[in-house]
């Protein structure tokens, strides 16, 4: 076997993730959505970009005609970029000669646009535009660039250096003279340059990208950022610096892609107090406002994190960009601290999160993903560009369009995410069919996993090939799965959450089972949080599930769950016992009233839950994942 294509994140140290060309899935949950990726999503955001002029802008500036309007918001280059990191790892993971035809394509047009100095933007610096730098606020111009340098670590990894390496060497070294210790004393209004320069230092051996990643960090939290019309600095992450702050707070993509960046240098300059840093702030934010789903983001004023314990399900932002921000984040972690905890959160924001974005045929997609929705929307454009981020349709694109792009090159690198190997040691982390071959220091392991997680429990390991050394197996058991067990060579027994352990050689022919504990069951809010006060949810597995009105007898608003009856298996869903209590009469000038007016409870009835990543895909519709109680 030769060596691994390295995946997005490839820290130092002997814990990594998987290669792009080491676990091939084999249709089930995650092999479906990569494939509908593949076949539609990434076509459709070329479509869509080549449409609008995004593309052409690159254009415009390679032939000298930037005087003129230009399409797109200041930030489109970075959608492009997204999509050449999608493609250079689908072309990686398959060997697509449409993904490399469409990405050298893509790489002549950029690689015309650039500058002499290596500068590279559509927005900033040449004729009839504004001078380069001229807005670090809001002008995202170091923020694209961290998306290049993204997208060249997805090629120098899959292919080795080529243009599109070479097009963001000359950008990384610009961003390095430009803002080094003697440059400029700026930082970029939206993280992204710190993740973009500090991988691709690792991936070409470079550590000035590193330091000039570090220099950016240390900038932040001195309040040098312009603010923004109602919002403080808190909102770039610029109020405090990043080492004192206990939780995220302001934007959170910008939060989270900061974060992200910092992991990437402390692990990179050994520096423990900013790792310790991050994961103070992981712990605080997970803890107390994160939503059940996994997402992030209860503010819509500034797609932000709201304080501890505001988490309204109606008003939640919960941005897929940010749910894609959270895995990275989360997963760097993990690589950096072996901790358990880290790769469950990233399965609950996989399936609750990510999985929920895009539509069934990967052409339209959500960009908020609330959890309630109080009436069926009306106001999406099935051919349009779309204005609004929120609604409860998913739509084919929007006018900040960031997340079908960052959608787009996750599907395409997911299963990197699924395992992890230190030294003879193979962690299986997220549970999906298909062959899983690495390299350990003592051999070649090959394993064929077989499963219908997350509908089944049942997960099924069988050694296909196997080292002449030892070698260990540990599978991860999530959080939720009480009553879990692990069968092998020495038989049947109870695994707890955390780790599970195969015992015995790892000989070919040998199996070993996974077995996890996926029924229905009540999930209870903390008290503290008020919006859902005296509601239940419900999650199967790790799904999370919801009630939508389609499946009603009553209206939604109405539904009271019956808590004293557990919920059953149906399908991919559960079953609730629940009943409707009529609504008080209408009247008066505010809906409020000097007595409780409480009606006769309805006969009650069964009432169908679906997995929350498949609300709306049969239509527009209400929908609610806390239920209220009798």
């Amino acid at each position: 076997m030769r060596d691994h294509i390295h995946g997005p994140v490839d820290p130092p140290g002997r814990l990594r993730g998987l290669g792009i060309d080491e676990f091939r899935l084999h249709g089930g949950f995650w092999g479906g959505l990569q494939a509908r990726n593949s076949a539609a999503t990434l076509q459709h955001c070329l479509e869509w970009m080549e449409r609008l002029g995004w593309i052409a802008n690159f254009d415009r500036v390679a032939e000298g005609a930037t005087a003129g309007p230009r399409p797109g918001w200041q930030f489109s280059d970075s959608e492009v970029y997204k999509l050449m990191e999608a493609l250079a790892w689908e072309h990686g993971r398959t060997g697509a000669a449409w993904a490399d035809e469409t990405l050298a394509s893509l790489t002549e047009r950029v690689a015309a646009a650039q500058d002499d100095d290596g500068y590279v933007n559509t927005c900033y610096g040449h004729a009839g535009q504004a001078d380069r730098y001229s807005d670090l606020s809001a002008g995202h111009e170091l923020y694209c660039t961290g998306h290049l340098l993204q997208a060249a670590v997805a090629r120098v990894r899959t292919a080795g250096e080529d243009k599109l390496v070479e097009v963001a060497r000359r950008a990384a070294d610009h961003v390095c003279r430009e803002f080094g210790e003697d440059g400029r004393d700026g930082i970029c209004g939206h993280p992204e340059i710190e993740v973009g320069l500090a991988e691709l230092g690792r991936a070409l051996n470079e550590p000035r990208y590193t330091e000039q990643a570090r220099l950016f960090l240390e900038r932040r939290g001195r309040g040098t950022l312009k603010p923004i019309a109602l919002l403080d600095a808190s909102y770039f992450q610029d109020d405090m610096p990043i080492r004192e702050a206990d939780a995220w707070r302001g934007h959170a993509v910008r939060a989270l892609y900061l974060a992200a960046g910092a992991i990437d240098v402390a692990v990179d300059t050994d520096d423990a107090d900013l790792l310790a840093a991050v994961e103070r702030q992981w712990t605080r934010s997970v803890e107390r406002r994160t939503y059940l789903t996994g997402g992030m983001g209860s503010r819509h004023q500034d797609e932000g994190f709201g304080e501890d314990w505001e988490l309204p399900p109606d008003r939640a932002y919960c941005e897929t960009c940010a749910g894609i921000a959270s895995v990275m984040v989360s997963w760097r972690l993990y690589l950096a601290t072996g901790d358990v905890r880290y790769a469950d959160l990233m399965e609950r924001t996989f399936y609750n999160v990510i999985a929920a974005s895009p539509s069934e045929d990967g052409r339209a997609f959500f960009y908020a993903n609330p959890l309630q929705q109080r009436s069926a929307a009306a106001d999406v454009r099935p051919d349009e560009v779309n204005p609004r981020a929120e609604g409860g349709v998913r739509a084919p694109w929007f006018d900040v369009s960031c997340c079908p792009t960052n959608l787009a090159r996750t599907l395409a690198s997911w299963q990197a995410y699924a395992a992890a190997v230190d030294g003879d040691a193979v962690s299986l982390l997220q549970y999906a069919s298909g062959d899983l071959t690495v390299r350990l220091d003592s051999g070649d392991l090959t394993l064929r996993i077989d499963t219908a997680y997350p509908h089944e429990g049942a997960v099924r390991i069988e050694v296909v090939a196997a080292p002449e050394g030892p070698a260990e197996l540990r599978l991860r058991v999530p959080h939720w799965a009480e009553g879990a067990a692990i069968a092998d060579a020495t038989g049947r027994r109870e695994a707890a959450p955390g780790w599970a352990e195969a015992r015995g050689p790892l000989h070919v022919g040998a199996t070993i089972e996974l077995h996890l504990p996926v029924e229905p069951r009540f999930t209870w809010p903390d008290e503290r949080i008020d919006a859902v006060r005296g509601c239940v949810a419900v999650e199967r597995g790790p799904l999370v599930l919801c009630a939508e009105s389609i499946d009603l007898p009553w209206p939604l608003e109405s539904l009271r769950v019956d808590a004293t009856h557990p919920p059953r298996t149906e399908g991919d869903g559960a079953v609730l016992q629940a009943t409707a209590m009529p609504p008080a009469p209408e009247g008066g000038p505010l809906p409020y009233r000097s007595t409780r007016s409480v009606g006769e409870p309805i006969t009650p009835a069964p009432v169908r839950l679906i997995p929350y990543h498949r609300w709306a895909q049969r239509g527009s519709t209400a929908m609610r994942v806390f239920l209220p109680t009798m």
